[in-house]
Order: structure tokens, then C-alpha cells, then sequence
């Protein structure tokens, strides 16, 4: 159990740089495909810029409240002061929903992602303000604890003890530091920078237009380099894009069969959209490819993104934020994802029913979930409707009943 910081902090012990992130942060090496990559070069990938959204958005907008474990199981505990800061605004200059979405997108792009945790002298978290990977060196102390040394905007360095520090984590080696997927697929990013590069040049040189200019015998090399000039001044790029072409005399156009399609360039574009889909773990249709989705699966598809995506992230919030900002057991935090599973309108219907015919749900639970308005007395009405062991709400007993029951009563 952790006690309240009632003391002021004590000086780290001597540290060993063993985990200093300096060379993870420098940035532009070429990878197999020889363009640099990065994490701004790679983020200019919509896929990449997709693939983050989906999942930071997500968590980001997701219900995220404290509880407190009682007797008959758990409640909202809305007076703990996390549960402002992390329902409403964890300091006074964001939000709760841009804090997690900062905190996650640093996650996905750069495998770590920090915040200061800010005490009130009586144990309880004040605020959490969010720092920048780059500017954060993990350290290891002589006894085997974590220390971050912080530098801010104006080169000032600032040591915070392991207490102070909310650290998310992506798929570690050495359980100090996470991993990004830019970071461990640097190839497959370095190639979709490269096909869009190459489609680029492409359409820059007026590709589309390409072909050869045919002229009569007699002409000569000064002569056709004028008239190449003239054709690429007058057609070539994007501005000269469908401008009527005037050839000199006896001259022809002929367009070279090579094409884009040709040249599998698109096709290789969508596999990198897929790829790219795969590092992330994100179903393709959460980034906009819509080529396998139809609308018998596109529930099942978002169903997949939550517990196949979502929930490593979300567990990972959990357990970070009960680790290192609640002192007392009997509170914890917890996502709420029923409204991200809760289907279409109709098998939502169907499983209330279900649960309501079956005991196992509340008709005030439904209304609860559904965020329709509370109505007094509408689980008093179910309890009185309540299905009987013969099956049949408010059943009467049958003429042979009714037979049994008085003869039961003459004897």
C-alpha cells in the first residue's frame, strides 16, 4: 500500500545512463528502400496518420472513471479527486480527451509517452502534465529504480524520482522503454514513403502524357531538342494538365503503352495501406479501406478493433494510472467500452430483452446505458411483471391446478 507524500522528496541516488534514449531520437536514417524515415516523414503516410487516430481517438474519448470497491461490488467514485482529471481536465491548460489522445499518440509514434504527476501534500494527484518523449532520458539508479531527467523548451533539466512520472509503455524489450511500429518496421514505412515519392515524381513529370514525338526525316538534333523543350514547357506537370498540344509540321504524338496501372504502382499502394494496417493492428476499414467491408461485417470489424486493438492500450492505461497515481487499494480505474459494443439498434434490442426476460438486467440499466432519462419506479413494474416457473407472465392456474389446490384443501 502506498502512503501519502507527507515528506518532501529525497535527493536520486547515482544514476548510469544504461537506458538513455539519445540515439533512439535521432532521426532520418534510410532504411532498405533509401528514404529516411522517421516519425514526421512517417506520420506523412495517411495510413500511418490513420492508423494513429483510429486508436488515440478512441481512447481518447472513451469513458475513463475511478471506482471504489464495496460489499455488493463496485460505484463511481466522483468525489476522488482523479476523477476529475481524468473526466474533465487533468491541468488547467487541456482537456481530458486532448491529454489521453496526446499521451496515446505519443504511444504509437514513439513506444513511450510521460507525464509529470503533480501531488497535493495529502496523497492525492493535483494535475498530470504531459511531456514530450523526446525531451525525456530514462535512467536506472544504483538501487534498481527509474529516474527521468527532463529537459524543457529553455534547456533547463529537471530530475523526477519514478513516483512522479505516469509512464505508458509499448511493446518493451527491456521493460524500460517501448517500442513503436516505426521504430521496429522501419523498412515497410520506408517503402510506402517511396511509392508515394515515386507517385509524385510521377505526376510532377506529367507521366499520364507520356510518349514520344515522332518527326519527319531531316531533322535535325538542334530541332528536336526545341521541340522536346517546347513540349515540356507547354505539357509537363500538374498546371499543364490537359492544355491542347501544338506539334510543328509533320510531326506526331505517340503515347508509350506504360502506364501507372501498368507499372502496379496502385496495387502496391494498397498492399502499403494494408501493411501499414497490420503494424498497427487496425481492422483496414477503421482507415477508410472499404474494399472488404460490407454491412454484414462491419459490426463484427468494429467488434475485432475493440478487443483486438483497443484493449492491450486500455489495459495499459488502466494498470499505469492504478500503479502510479491511486495510493488507496479499494479504488481503481476503469475503461467503459459497452457503447463501442453495443451493435445496431436491433441486436441491441435483442440482448436487452434477453437480459431483462432473464433477470440479469435492469430496465433502469438499459435506460442507463442507452443515456436515455431515469423514470421512478420502472424496475418496481419489472419485479411485478416478473416471468413465474410456469413461463407465462402473471399466469393463472390452469382448471386442473385449480382442481388439485381444492381437494389439497378438503383434505
Amino acid at each position: 500500500m502506498k502512503f501519502p507524500r507527507l515528506f518532501k522528496r529525497s535527493s536520486p541516488e547515482p544514476t548510469t545512463p544504461a537506458f538513455d534514449t539519445y540515439y533512439d531520437r535521432l532521426t532520418g536514417f534510410p532504411g532498405v528502400a533509401g528514404v529516411d524515415v522517421n516519425t514526421t516523414t512517417a506520420e506523412g503516410i495517411s495510413a500511418v496518420y490513420a492508423c494513429v487516430a483510429a486508436i488515440s481517438e478512441t481512447v481518447g474519448s472513451l469513458p475513463l472513471d475511478v471506482y471504489r470497491n464495496t460489499e455488493d461490488g463496485r460505484e463511481k467514485a466522483k468525489t476522488h479527486p482523479l476523477y476529475r482529471l481524468l473526466h474533465d481536465a487533468p491541468n488547467n491548460y487541456q482537456t481530458a480527451l486532448e491529454f489521453r489522445e496526446q499521451m496515446q499518440r505519443h504511444v504509437l509514434l514513439r513506444g513511450n509517452a510521460y507525464a509529470e504527476i503533480v501531488w497535493n501534500p495529502n496523497g492525492s494527484v493535483k494535475a498530470l502534465l504531459p511531456l514530450h518523449p523526446d525531451s525525456v532520458t530514462v535512467l536506472r539508479s544504483s538501487l534498481g529504480n527509474l529516474v527521468y531527467d527532463h529537459v524543457d523548451g529553455k534547456g533547463n533539466q529537471r530530475r523526477l524520482l519514478a513516483d512522479e512520472v505516469l509512464h505508458l509503455r509499448y511493446h518493451s524489450d527491456d521493460g524500460i522503454l517501448g517500442r513503436s511500429p516505426i521504430q521496429v518496421a522501419r523498412d515497410t514505412i520506408g517503402l510506402a514513403l517511396a511509392e508515394r515519392t515515386h507517385g509524385a515524381k510521377m505526376f510532377e513529370q506529367g507521366t499520364k502524357l507520356s510518349g514520344v514525338i515522332e518527326t519527319p526525316p531531316g531533322t535535325t538534333k538542334e530541332q528536336a531538342g526545341q521541340i522536346r523543350e517546347s513540349w515540356s514547357a507547354g505539357q509537363a506537370g500538374i498546371a499543364n494538365h490537359g492544355k491542347t498540344a501544338v506539334l510543328p509540321q509533320g510531326a506526331t504524338f505517340k503515347t508509350v503503352s506504360m502506364t501507372l496501372e501498368d507499372a502496379e504502382w496502385i496495387e502496391a499502394r494498397r498492399l502499403s495501406i494494408v501493411e501499414t494496417a497490420r503494424l498497427f493492428r487496425v481492422p483496414p476499414v477503421m482507415i477508410g479501406d472499404m474494399e472488404a467491408a460490407n454491412y454484414s461485417n462491419v459490426v463484427e470489424l468494429a467488434r475485432f478493433f475493440v478487443t483486438n486493438t483497443l484493449r492491450r492500450h486500455l489495459v495499459m492505461w488502466e494498470q499505469a494510472i492504478n500503479r502510479a497515481c491511486i495510493t488507496n487499494p479499494a479504488f481503481f480505474v476503469e475503461h467503459n467500452v459497452e457503447g463501442l459494443l453495443r451493435g445496431d439498434s436491433l441486436a441491441r434490442a435483442n440482448f436487452y430483452q434477453r437480459g431483462i426476460e432473464d433477470g440479469w438486467m435492469l430496465r433502469s440499466e438499459v435506460r442507463r446505458i442507452e443515456n436515455l432519462p431515469a423514470i421512478e419506479g420502472i424496475d418496481d413494474a419489472q419485479t411485478e411483471n416478473a416471468t413465474p416457473a410456469t413461463g407465462r407472465p402473471n399466469a393463472q392456474p390452469d382448471a386442473a391446478d385449480q382442481d388439485a389446490q381444492a381437494k389439497g384443501a378438503a383434505a
